[in-house]
């Protein structure tokens, strides 16, 4: 069977992290949703997408397909009722459509939402599904235990090394080439996965549930809090209260980060902190792309929910709820407004446009210092952001 994921009327709203991937892309828990799929049909979908992100993300049709909506999470239930569809069948949840067996004739139609199939409703109960940015840290430690689950059937953890202190160790799984020293894990309020080639370095306290991506790492003194995600490559310090760092991103250093989404080649400074409560104890509102102004979340905390290729200085102060554009770069004293659009360059002083040419130029040389080539797709992708988000950087009328 080919399998398709597809970007459902949600994308909007998890903009700024829809920009540049699929909705089916983003981490939540150890892997990204699409990782999670491929584990559990043993099968690499590909993507109907934005048109400027398809060659990134390509496209494969067959005769027969089953679309999977890129939003939704898997589980046993769910995939095996997906596999019994018949042909013009949908498995869906209340509005939710979950995924629909199709011929190659009728993608478009789907696509449309102009379905006329037969509905199944799955007997799954406990559907997780992302449907705006802060779904991705609110529900992570769902995602996490999933994971761990699936990720850690039937094979065993590295011995963990006695330099450590630890709580409810059959709840932590180390992967092999990873090092943990001299560090607290309490795995007593969620599990801990350590991934390949990871290094936690002494003195770090972690509080499960918590994920450690391949490659990645955690600085001398780390205080985390879980769930939180750190994803592939990315280097983290300082103290960090339920987030999620997608892959390749950094905060090597003191500072707060709460209750926050950090998208992919992002850098953080020295000393920066978010707000994640406001000082009223009110629900915190968050900047909608489909709205364009700001909503009701529903949250008490919210931090900051920071794009790709986005960077801030040392000592920046995000406030409560504060999103943050693709190739944006943040700088200087006092807290800059909730919403800084893409490829702004400034802060609470003001904002100028961070020019392309000068964009290319940070991005090609924070990706060779991982040894990743930034690519002539990937700089089509951003200059589509680019042009796409320049009505909201207000300056510039």
């Amino acid at each position: 069977m080919n399998y398709i994921f597809f970007d459902s009327a949600d994308r909007i709203n998890l903009l700024p992290f829809t920009f540049t991937r699929p909705s089916s892309e983003i981490r939540i828990g150890i892997l990204t949703i699409s990782e999670k799929w491929e584990k559990y049909l043993n099968a690499k979908p590909s993507f109907h997408t934005e048109s400027y992100l398809q060659k990134k993300y390509p496209l494969i049709v067959s005769p027969e397909n089953i679309l999977i909506n890129g939003t939704v999470c898997p589980d046993e239930i769910i995939v095996d009722e997906i596999n019994k569809l018949a042909p013009g069948q949908a498995l869906v949840k209340g509005d939710v459509m979950i995924a629909a067996r199709i011929g190659e004739n009728d993608l478009e139609q789907f696509l449309e939402q102009n379905f006329s199939g037969e509905k199944v409703e799955t007997t799954s109960e406990n559907i997780l599904k992302i449907t705006f940015p802060f779904d991705i840290f609110s529900k992570n430690g769902q995602a996490i235990e999933n994971d761990f689950a699936l990720i850690t059937a039937g094979r065993f953890s590295q011995t963990i090394s006695t330099t450590n202190q630890v709580l409810n160790p059959e709840r932590i799984f180390i992967e092999e080439g990873a090092k943990v020293e001299f560090s607290i894990l309490n795995a007593s309020t969620g599990s801990i996965y350590i991934g390949k080639d990871a290094e936690v370095m002494e003195g770090c306290k972690i509080r499960g549930p918590f994920s450690l991506g391949e490659h990645a790492g955690l600085k001398m003194d780390a205080k985390i809090y879980g769930p939180t995600t750190v994803g592939p490559h990315c280097k983290v310090g300082g103290e960090v209260n339920n987030a999620v760092f997608f892959a390749y991103s950094n905060k090597g250093h003191d500072g707060f980060l709460g209750n926050a989404v950090i998208g992919e080649w992002c850098n953080i400074g020295a000393d920066t902190n978010n707000s994640n409560l406001k000082n009223t104890y009110d629900e915190v509102k968050l900047w909608s792309y489909k709205t364009e102004r700001f909503e009701k979340t529903g949250l008490t905390f919210c931090g900051l929910m920071m794009a790709d290729h986005a960077k801030c200085g040392i000592n920046t102060m995000f406030n409560t709820g504060t999103v943050v554009g693709v190739g944006a770069n943040i700088f200087g004293s006092g807290f800059p407004r909730n919403f800084i659009p893409s490829f702004a360059w400034g802060g609470a002083q003001g904002f100028d446009t961070f020019t392309l040419n000068k964009f290319f130029k940070t991005a090609e040389a924070m990706c060779s210092r991982r040894n990743i080539e930034f690519t002539e797709i990937d700089k089509e992708i951003l200059t589509e952001v680019f042009n796409q988000s320049q009505k909201y950087r207000f300056w510039e009328k």
